[in-house]
């Protein structure tokens, strides 16, 4: 997919876009008719006619497995880890000769990866300044009744490292303070948050540019809990198969992609502070109002007929966990390499990302479900999960039903939990200190000797599959 355009033609040449025509109130009314199209499986939407604003507004774009898999060019998401797999498994080479048969590979993905700079972009085809540049003409929602204003939910923000230039794009709520200014919801853990800082040890303002749209990979990587330093848009264009297109932003250096539906530029100056909040967000509660920067606009640019995309968050299952399930599976086998003994993951939707994860591993020593347990704590953003479980290999952890049956059956209180402090995710409410608290991990495999040395392990009921299918069959031949 080129463009958000082209992906929306394309959802609704397969029936699964219904558009609104009626006038829709921007305030509570997206977030009615949009979560009730989320949770029942249905269409994604495109409201015509938004209360306020000559732009239309898309909402329910990847509200399901199938759309997901769809808008990143897959029959499922699926084949984008097999690829991975593929690419992180050392090549078989004999000798010299193969290993340099191995390189134009590497650079054929070189080239696929490294985002292309283009002059002239679709994102600016509009350029709008001075009092022009005002973000009332948005059609940006209120979701919830107690929100502090509209939010935008799904603009990509981007900015360049202070002092080695590498750029970052990472997902922040923005709230709408007035028609000039947006709240920058920078957590603690991020590395928006680290550019301000070092913005600030340098005394400098930091440019920031905010993209709303493009074609879906590009839009979902700016959620990629990428390494520092490693830019999002790498990962965009091994999604697509091709570079992403960039252009230089009117006022700064950033370099922005080109086939954005609206690009936001301005600028944040790091010892300024203004509240934000409070939002009904993904966890489904009010995060408390807090101090944080304040983005000051200086231009928007656009293309001639935009189209405003936005996700509605809130208590789950909304949209955004089906674009965390896409993070789950195409990193799962960046995980592995870190605990070659895990075979799957899967974060609940009613774990909110952050609370709990499920884990199934391959077991061969006592103690292994401790290791993972721990080692899942010290990778990237995984270390803020609150509660993680572990259980066999036989287990199928995208069924939260039967990991519960088999992680109960098999944990001793005593034996089987591990609890430890540390980093939390900023918007855990239960925490007592914010971005810290404790953690716990339950290890729901059966157990081995040196684990359960007093009683013998019991063997599980069932029956085996060739008999079942032996005695079903005579039924069938009946």
């Amino acid at each position: 997919m080129k463009n958000l355009s082209e992906y929306i033609k394309h959802l609704e040449k397969k029936n699964e876009l219904k558009r609104i025509t009626e006038e829709i109130d921007p305030k509570i009314e997206v977030t009615v008719i949009g979560e009730h199209y989320t949770r029942n499986n249905k269409e994604a939407l495109l409201f015509e006619n938004i209360k306020g604003s000559n732009f239309p507004l898309a909402v329910n774009l990847f509200g399901s497995k199938d759309r997901v898999s769809q808008a990143f060019g897959v029959k499922h998401i699926n084949e984008h880890s097999e690829r991975i797999e593929q690419l992180l498994k050392p090549p078989k080479v004999s000798g010299i000769l193969d290993a340099m048969g191995m390189l134009p590979k590497f650079a054929e993905l070189g080239k696929q990866l490294i985002p292309k700079t283009i002059k002239k972009a679709p994102c600016q085809e509009i350029v709008l300044k001075g009092d022009d540049a005002n973000l009332d003409i948005l059609p940006i929602p209120t979701l919830w009744p107690k929100d502090a204003g509209p939010y935008i939910c799904l603009g990509s923000t981007i900015t360049n490292d202070p002092e080695t230039g590498s750029r970052n794009v990472g997902l922040y709520r923005l709230q709408k303070h007035d028609k000039k200014t947006l709240g920058m919801h920078w957590q603690l853990h991020k590395d928006g948050k680290r550019h301000e800082v070092k913005a600030s040890q340098k005394k400098e303002k930091i440019p920031v540019a905010i993209a709303i749209g493009g074609d879906p990979a590009t839009m979902y990587s700016a959620s990629a809990p990428l390494p520092p330093g490693i830019d999002e848009y790498l990962l965009a264009g091994f999604l697509n198969k091709k570079p992403v297109e960039v252009v230089k932003c009117i006022t700064s250096d950033i370099k922005v992609p080109a086939h954005a539906e609206f690009i936001l530029e301005g600028w944040v100056d790091p010892d300024e502070r203004k509240e934000e909040g409070p939002f009904g967000d993904h966890t489904g509660f009010y995060s408390h109002p807090g101090p944080y920067p304040v983005f000051h606009l200086e231009v928007i640019t656009h293309r001639k007929k935009p189209i405003f995309p936005h996700i509605i968050v809130g208590k789950p299952l909304q949209e955004d966990w089906f674009l965390g399930w896409a993070t789950e599976r195409i990193f799962l086998p960046l995980v592995k390499l870190f605990c070659s003994e895990i075979k799957d993951m899967h974060f609940p939707a009613e774990g909110v990302f952050h609370n709990m994860l499920l884990v199934s591993i391959k077991k061969s020593y006592p103690g292994q479900a401790r290791k993972v347990i721990h080692a899942i704590w010290g990778i990237g953003l995984l270390s803020l999960t609150k509660f993680i479980v572990v259980v066999d290999e036989d287990v199928d952890v995208q069924n939260p039903s039967e990991t519960t049956f088999h992680a109960l059956s098999n944990i001793d209180p005593k034996r089987d939990i591990v609890m430890d402090n540390g980093p939390v995710d900023v918007l855990d409410h239960a925490s007592p200190v914010e971005g810290f608290g404790s953690k716990i991990g339950f290890d729901g495999t059966r157990k081995i000797e040196g684990e359960s040395a007093i009683r013998e392990w019991p063997e599980q009921v069932g029956i085996d599959q060739e008999k079942i299918d032996e005695i079903l069959k005579k039924i069938k031949d009946n």
